[in-house]
């Protein structure tokens, strides 16, 4: 009797049980197109790479549950407080994945995100993810001029919209204001830049990828000029005959060693002073990783290029972007290091 009077109970709940668990999980379409049920309430989200932990802190650090790799000494001082002693998870996505499965699921995240590209490829790895760990993974817009948007989705996703709004209008209003700006400059004005990656510098992006589109948005004209893939080897020999206006160094000593080196102090940059070393903290302004991040980074180069076009000088700009989406005030001595090696002539304060 007490078996039936269970199996009884059972069957009078099950119907409540169902739809209790269909109310807990909602329908959701991602941008490749994947329908993924969702949590209603969304209270810890595991980001799958970089690009979607930079978003994910700027818009929702408490519910952030790690980083895909634990940052530096110098990056955490540039973090907000609540983001600098979070577990390192691996990345589940991108080239060199390192995620455990069992260390995600440990962790015990009601959301996975990813951010990027929604090609074939990545839309299979978020199946293959949510299948092997039963977690909800989407996969969100990556492309630099889809900020807003993504910022919105992300926001209404997990339960944040007014915050969603909020950094998307201020990524609109960071978008836009280039764009104006460099419309205004005719094509025959627009420098010719070099992006130099490595440490000797002879690693570029070329035209439209991912890793030079904020030098395009903001009004240069890449050297490197279009091709297949996003990055390429390139010789010293063939930067002498770009000759560029302005070169984008991803190495901070980049600068003083063009300086000193005789294949580069002949180009036109070295003359004329127009080296320039990314910021990298606590995320690089060009595209270490290429997220929101590089929003600071279209003003500063669209700065650097024009700047008769910005009356804000650089450090309110930088200053701006850093309390509204990294939730950090700079001190002085934080700004001048941010742009020791990064600001062209002119008052940055």
């Amino acid at each position: 009797m007490p078996l039936l009077r269970c199996l009884l109970a059972l069957a009078c709940l099950w119907p409540a049980l169902l739809w209790s668990c269909l109310a807990a999980a909602r329908p959701f379409t991602d941008a490749a197109g994947r329908r993924v049920e969702v949590p209603e309430r969304v209270l810890r989200v595991l980001a799958a790479g970089p690009p979607a932990a930079v978003l994910l802190s700027t818009l929702a650090p408490d519910r952030m549950i790690g980083w895909p790799r634990a940052p530096s000494p110098e990056e955490r001082e540039f973090l907000n407080p609540a983001l600098r002693d979070l577990p390192a998870t691996g990345r589940l996505t991108g080239r060199g994945g390192s995620a455990n499965i069992e260390a995600v699921l440990a962790l015990k995240p009601d959301l996975i995100v990813d951010v990027g590209s929604t090609a074939a490829t990545y839309a299979s790895l978020a199946d293959r993810v949510q299948a092997q760990t039963g977690i909800p993974y989407v996969l969100l817009d990556g492309r630099f001029k889809a900020t807003p948007e993504t910022y919105r989705t992300l926001g209404a996703l997990i339960g944040a919209p007014e915050e969603g709004e909020a950094l998307a209008g201020e990524s609109e209003k960071i978008l836009k204001g280039v764009a104006a700006a460099v419309a205004a400059v005719p094509e025959d004005k627009r420098p010719r830049v070099y992006y130099g990656r490595g440490p000797r510098g002879l690693e570029t992006g070329l035209s439209g990828s991912i890793n030079t589109e904020i030098i395009e948005a903001a009004g240069g004209r890449n050297v490197a000029g279009a091709g297949a893939g996003g990055l390429a080897a390139v010789s010293p020999e063939q930067v002498l005959v770009w000759n560029p206006d302005v070169i984008i160094a991803l190495d901070p000593d980049f600068p003083k060693l063009a300086a000193a080196d005789p294949l580069w102090n002949g180009l036109k940059a070295v003359r004329e002073g127009r080296v320039h070393a990314v910021p990298t903290l606590p995320f690089g302004w060009a595209d270490a990783p290429p997220g929101v991040n590089r929003l600071i980074g279209l003003r500063w180069l669209a700065g650097l290029f024009f700047p008769e076009q910005f009356p804000q000088t650089l450090g309110d700009a930088v200053r701006d972007f850093y309390k509204r989406f990294y939730r950090v005030e700079l001190t002085p001595e934080q700004l001048d290091r941010l742009l020791r090696d990064a600001a062209g002539p002119g008052p940055t304060r």
